[in-house]
């Protein structure tokens, strides 16, 4: 979608009321009219109590539907009001992404007992001691649901590691053993070996395990009509199993949708290494590029704007680019804490919606709230999405050429008259810079839109002017109004 935006609907501290289904149908044709183009909605599905945001996955097929793990709906609500949800969506035009966590499994039924080695956590190839049985929570009888859309149960062998052992009432990362187990070879060597990540480890190796993930995920679709799939830590998951599992619900829903896959690493060549095994079957959020806000924010005017996009997924490969500021993950307070401090988010924002290259995703907690404090940024959000919906299109050029003050020029296109802009960003004083906007836009007379600037600029016979910005801002220019 072209100049699409996504909004992630959702952060850490969400109430546990059951309504965030209902907020969210109500304010599916405001979404779409600020020029929002899809909504990844949290994990929807039943959680080990009805308090976690659902990364703590119990049922896949249980949306809020049946009385189990002490309640019938989810934090966010029930079945049918996440299904009036999506209907309002859909309806305002707007596409739907499930969060998607396949990776692990919590919230047990009860207790079996089978053979597992403890491992080194900082390096899981690595066996502490010898083999011994261990009990644990890995049997899953949902019997709130029974047989109702599928009569999968789960049990120790579905599952390739724990980090509990009633025996010994020990918490280590077991890894279990058995015919055919072990660690699967295609994550990320993080540790060792990074498929261990939390709770009850989903053995993604095991063919029935694989193809009853996917029948759900053919499922799921099908049930709820979503676009696509956020998929929840795929550095932690066997990629043959990632590239499989897309593949398949595409081929089964006769459906293009659309996959974006969190491998949360500032390393960009093990971004492009995952990219290439799945066959660039999904795209990837560019975490490279938010940990250059997070560092460019924390470390002020000594910070060197020109390296902004250095080792960036949407530098090295921008096709495959999902690009965001923050996130659930980064916020204060959460497990991969990296938040880009509030001064410079205006300009990360700026870049992200205004550049050509990138899908953008807008933090529910940065245009909204976080806990009960309302964000301060909406407003210049909403102005950014309004340049790139209406402004945002043409070759771009970059001027990423001085420490301090950077910035890039659309140069507009024949299909959206009035089209082409200027971002100017500054981490330090005021900056000027002369940028072009090809002869095309000679004698024109620009403005700037976020009000930090009130002069303008008349642009020579080459299409040229000396554009400004504040210090410490970013600067966002275009056509004047009587001039389109």
């Amino acid at each position: 979608m072209k100049n699409g935006v996504m909004i992630q609907y959702f952060e850490w501290n969400m109430p546990n009321d059951g309504q965030l289904w209902n907020q969210l149908a109500e304010d599916a044709s405001h979404l779409a009219e600020q020029g929002f183009t899809s909504v990844w909605i949290p994990p929807a599905y039943k959680a080990d109590e009805q308090q976690d945001e659902g990364y703590a996955t119990y049922d896949l097929y249980d949306f809020g539907e049946f009385d189990q793990k002490g309640s019938i709906r989810t934090k966010y609500g029930t079945r049918a009001e996440l299904e009036n949800a999506v209907a309002a969506l859909h309806e305002a035009g707007l596409q739907v992404l499930l969060d998607t966590v396949l990776n692990h499994k919590a919230g047990g039924d009860y207790a079996e007992r089978f053979e597992a080695v403890e491992v080194d956590p900082d390096d899981r190839n690595t066996e502490i001691g010898t083999p011994r049985e261990i009990e644990a929570m890995t049997g899953y009888s949902f019997e709130g649901r029974g047989d109702k859309y599928s009569s999968y149960k789960w049990h120790w062998y579905d599952f390739s590691g724990v980090d509990y052992d009633a025996v010994t009432e020990s918490n280590a990362i077991f890894r279990i053993i058995g015919e055919g187990k072990g660690w699967s070879q295609g994550v990320d060597t993080e540790n060792g070996n990074y498929d261990y990540l939390l709770a009850n480890d989903i053995d993604l190796d095991r063919p029935e395990v694989a193809a009853e993930l996917e029948y759900w995920g053919h499922w799921a679709v099908n049930e709820f009509g979503f676009d696509g799939f956020r998929m929840d830590a795929v550095k932690h998951m066997d990629y043959n199993f990632i590239r499989k599992f897309i593949d398949s619900v595409r081929h089964t829903t006769g459906r293009d949708l659309y996959a974006v896959g969190e491998y949360w690493s500032g390393d960009i060549e093990a971004l492009l290494e995952f990219a290439t095994n799945t066959g660039e079957t999904l795209d990837l959020f560019d975490a490279p590029l938010h940990y250059n806000f997070h560092a460019a924010s924390t470390q002020g005017n000594t910070f060197d704007m020109s390296t902004l996009l250095h080792g960036t997924l949407v530098e090295r490969k921008p096709g495959l680019a999902v690009t965001l500021v923050e996130n659930h993950d980064s916020q204060p307070g959460s497990s991969l804490e990296s938040n880009v401090e509030d001064w410079f988010k205006p300009l990360a924002y700026g870049l992200i919606l205004l550049m050509k290259e990138g899908y953008p995703v807008v933090f529910y907690g940065d245009y909204y709230s976080t806990g009960c404090v309302a964000s301060p940024h909406r407003k210049i959000i909403d102005i950014l999405i309004d340049a790139r919906r209406n402004y945002a299109y043409g070759d771009q050029e970059l001027y990423f050429d001085h420490p301090s003050c950077v910035g890039l020029v659309r140069k507009g296109e024949e299909a959206h008259p009035g089209s082409g802009l200027v971002l100017l960003m500054s981490n330090d004083c005021d900056g000027t810079k002369k940028m072009s906007l090809g002869e095309t836009h000679a004698g024109e007379i620009w403005h700037e839109i976020t009000g930090c600037v009130n002069h303008e600029v008349t642009l020579d016979e080459h299409g040229s002017a000396e554009f400004t910005v504040p210090g410490c801002n970013l600067a966002v220019w275009v056509m004047r109004p009587s001039e389109q």
